[in-house]
Parts: C-alpha cells; sequence; structure tokens
C-alpha cells in the first residue's frame, strides 16, 4: 500500500493490529462453542477472553514467527503468553487456514463495504451532474469524430448506470466472499464439531462454507477481484472521456483547478487532467490483481499455499487502490467545470454535419431509394468538411435534392432541439420517474 493513494479508513482493514483482533475473535468464539459443547473447559473460554482488550505486540509475534516460522504459530504463542496456562486449549481441532481464510473473509467483506460506500458517494455526484446538465446539447463523437448531438446529461447518466450495474455486482461479490471456514485440516471436521463453524460465522456475519478443503474456495476470491477490475475499467472509462474533453482542442469539460495550483514546472499555462489520469493508472493496478486471482483458483488437491504470497499483495493494494480511485472520482465530478460555451461552438464547428443522417432519412421519406439518397447526402457533407461552409447551404444549392426537399423542410431538418427530444425517457429508465 503506497501512502499517496491510501486512505485512513482502508488502511485499517489490513493493519496487523485489525488482522490479530480478528484472528483472536475466531479463536475466542470457537472457544467458546467448544466450552459449550463440553470440548474444553468453560474456565478455558473465559481465561481466553481475557485478552479481549489487549494490544497484541505485533513486533513480539515477528520475532517469535523469525524462530517458528508460521504466523500463525507465532501468534498463538504471544496469545499464550496472555492468556495463560489455559491457552492449551485454544485452537483445538482448528488449522491454521481456518483463521487465515475466515479473517481474509471479514477484511475482504469490509473492504467491499467501504468501496461501496465509495460508489455511492460516485453514483451520487453522478446523478446531481446529470440531472443539472439534463438538457446541456452537445455533440456526440465516435471514433473521436462528430457524430450527432446528445446532451452531457445523457452522458453522465450512462456513466451513472454503468456504476449503479457495478454496485449490484459488488454486493453480490461480498455476499459470496462472506464466507467461514472453521472445518478441520482436509475440511472434513474430523477434529471438530461443525456447530463450532456455524458460531463463529454468526458471530462474525459470515455463511458457513459449504464444503470447504483445507480452505474457502479460491473461485470466490477471483469472482470479487473480477468485480473489483470491472468497476475499476468503469473509472478508466469515465477518466478517459474526461480527459478527451479536456484537451485544448476541445474544452468543454475540465477538472476543478484551485488557487495556487500549478499545472507545470516549465509551463505556466498548463492546467493538466492529472487526476483522471491518475485514475487511469490506479485502474490499471487494480485490474493487474485479477489475473493472479484467477490462477490462484486452482490448488493441489486439498491445499497449497501458492494462493497466499499472492493474496497477501492483491488483497490490500486492488482495495485500497480501488477505494482510493472511487473517491477521487466521486471528487472529480462534484467539482468538474462545465463550459456549455465551448459545447455550443463545437456543436456549430462542423457546419451542421451532424444532421446528416436526417437529411438522409428525410429524402427516403420522398420516395429517394436508399443508395441515392446517401449518395447525395454524402458529397454535399464531404464537400462541407474538405472546404467548410454550412451543409444546409450546399443542399439548398444542390438541384437533386431541392427536387425532394423544400427549402421550408431543410431548415427543419437542422433544428436543434430534434436530438435531445427524448431526454426525459431516458433519464426516467435510468433514476426512475421523478
Amino acid at each position: 500500500m503506497i501512502p499517496r493513494y491510501t486512505r485512513p479508513e482502508m488502511e485499517a482493514i489490513w493493519s496487523p493490529e485489525n488482522k490479530y483482533r480478528i484472528w483472536f475473535l475466531i479463536e475466542a468464539h470457537a472457544t467458546d462453542k467448544l466450552a459449550e459443547l463440553g470440548v474444553v473447559p468453560q474456565s478455558a473460554a473465559e481465561a481466553v477472553w481475557t485478552a479481549k482488550d489487549v494490544e497484541f505486540d505485533i513486533a513480539r509475534i515477528d520475532e517469535i514467527e523469525r524462530e517458528v516460522k508460521h504466523d500463525v504459530i507465532a501468534f498463538l504463542t504471544h496469545l499464550g503468553e496472555h492468556v495463560g496456562e489455559q491457552a492449551r486449549f485454544v485452537h483445538q481441532g482448528l488449522t491454521s487456514s481456518d483463521v487465515l481464510d475466515t479473517c481474509l473473509a471479514v477484511q475482504m467483506r469490509d473492504a467491499a463495504d467501504l468501496l461501496l460506500a465509495g460508489l455511492d458517494r460516485l453514483l451520487a455526484a453522478l446523478a446531481t451532474r446529470a440531472k443539472e446538465h439534463k438538457n446541456t446539447v452537445c455533440i456526440g463523437r465516435s471514433h473521436g469524430i462528430h457524430a450527432e448531438p446528445t446532451t452531457f446529461g445523457i452522458k453522465l447518466a450512462r456513466f451513472y448506470a454503468e456504476f449503479d450495474r457495478a454496485r449490484t455486482r459488488l454486493i453480490a461479490a461480498r455476499e459470496e466472499i462472506a464466507t467461514c471456514a472453521i472445518s478441520g485440516a482436509v475440511g472434513t471436521f474430523a477434529n471438530i464439531d461443525p456447530r463450532v463453524e456455524e458460531h463463529v460465522a454468526e458471530q462474525l456475519g459470515l455463511t458457513p462454507e459449504p464444503v470447504s478443503s483445507q480452505v474457502i474456495p479460491r473461485d470466490r476470491h477471483a469472482n470479487y477481484f473480477a468485480v473489483l477490475g470491472l468497476v475499476a475499467s468503469s473509472i478508466e472509462n469515465l477518466a478517459v472521456e474526461i480527459r478527451h474533453l479536456q484537451r485544448s482542442e476541445v474544452r468543454e469539460a475540465e477538472e476543478f483547478f484551485s488557487k495556487g495550483q500549478k499545472g507545470s514546472s516549465a509551463m505556466p499555462h498548463k492546467r493538466n487532467p492529472i487526476l483522471t489520469e491518475n485514475l487511469t493508472g490506479l485502474a490499471r493496478l487494480v485490474r493487474s490483481a485479477v489475473m493472479p486471482a484467477m490462477e490462484n483458483v486452482a490448488l493441489w488437491h486439498e491445499r497449497d499455499i501458492s494462493h497466499s504470497s499472492v493474496e497477501r499483495g492483491i488483497g490490500p493494494d486492488a482495495t485500497v487502490h480501488l477505494d482510493f480511485a472511487l473517491h477521487r472520482a466521486a471528487g472529480v465530478i462534484e467539482k468538474l467545470v462545465v463550459r456549455e460555451e465551448a459545447m455550443k461552438a463545437n456543436l456549430d464547428a462542423q457546419g451542421g454535419l451532424h444532421n446528416s443522417q436526417r437529411v438522409l432519412l428525410a429524402l427516403t421519406q420522398k420516395g429517394v431509394s436508399r443508395e441515392d439518397s446517401y449518395r447525395l447526402v454524402q458529397r454535399n457533407a464531404l464537400a462541407t468538411w474538405d472546404e467548410g461552409g454550412h451543409l444546409r447551404d450546399r443542399l439548398k444549392a444542390d438541384g437533386e435534392v431541392m427536387d425532394r426537399l423544400s427549402d421550408r423542410e431543410i431548415d427543419a431538418l437542422f433544428d436543434e432541439s430534434f436530438h435531445a427530444k427524448h431526454v426525459d425517457t431516458i433519464f426516467a429508465r435510468v433514476f426512475g420517474a421523478s
């Protein structure tokens, strides 16, 4: 985790202190149930809970691990230093993966909750700005070239719908990852009662894994990281749109430039889209976790630890980077500078070419074949593209066109309000009836 791209709320989830606190809770709740079942003395469970307010000594745990070469044993040894003689009843029938995997499930679930909060902030910002610019007409582009008019509100509504789908996926991924495995060395409960797993799961807000090996199946984790990768791609999609709109030749929207901010060490005039460029880079980092997570699915037999080193990296990194990116993206949208005058200027800059389809369809309605209609419109459109002027004027100077369309009919084809006539329908589909 790089501090520059880390929010403290997410960092806390992956901190050693939080990890050991979760490990303690797993062991304590398991011992509680074991005592209830008569496997260990009630005094053992009570002794374990005496450590509930202990601040575990991370340096001491690290010291023990350097000797025993096993992180869970190191923790249990340190826990025993606080619990005393009754510590021999801790970890009865459990294996290390019961602790590690259940803890990871808690961390990934809690991380998902923070990510959902970030998504909600971004969705709220997109909804507000989309409604603000519901009828702000701008040129739509395909292949980077002027196509037909849309509205800036529709652009933002499209991103809202995309992130709303992302939210649905993340909720499902959160539910799928929130599983608990306290099933022993190969998942058969040979040395521990399944009711212990059920109790620990209930206490931690998890669901018992229906069938584990020594570990929770890694398809759950792969799905989780795949969803994070999709969310990151949606963030990049939004970021790239803003970066293009901020280009000097476009200038239809731009990141807020704060007082005292500087864009370049060499060129004082620069106002670069650094936040959205940063989002593009962060999206790459989040997506880089997807393939390793997929490769973690195939483990040897009931378990190997090839997944462990991967997850120790991608778990914190992917969630930390995505959390930061979501809040940065929300901030960009909340303060986004929208230049309506530039949108109007760009819309008018191509001499009405964006109405070419309307002319094409009008000619076909007048009995001209589609092939001939396309030929008539294209020759006037290409002349406008190459030589300038306005498409409307060229059409009026074309005898073949005027044989089919009147001056008034041609003028009507260049009414810009035509392109936004269904914006209410689109918004109702995205945001619901208002």
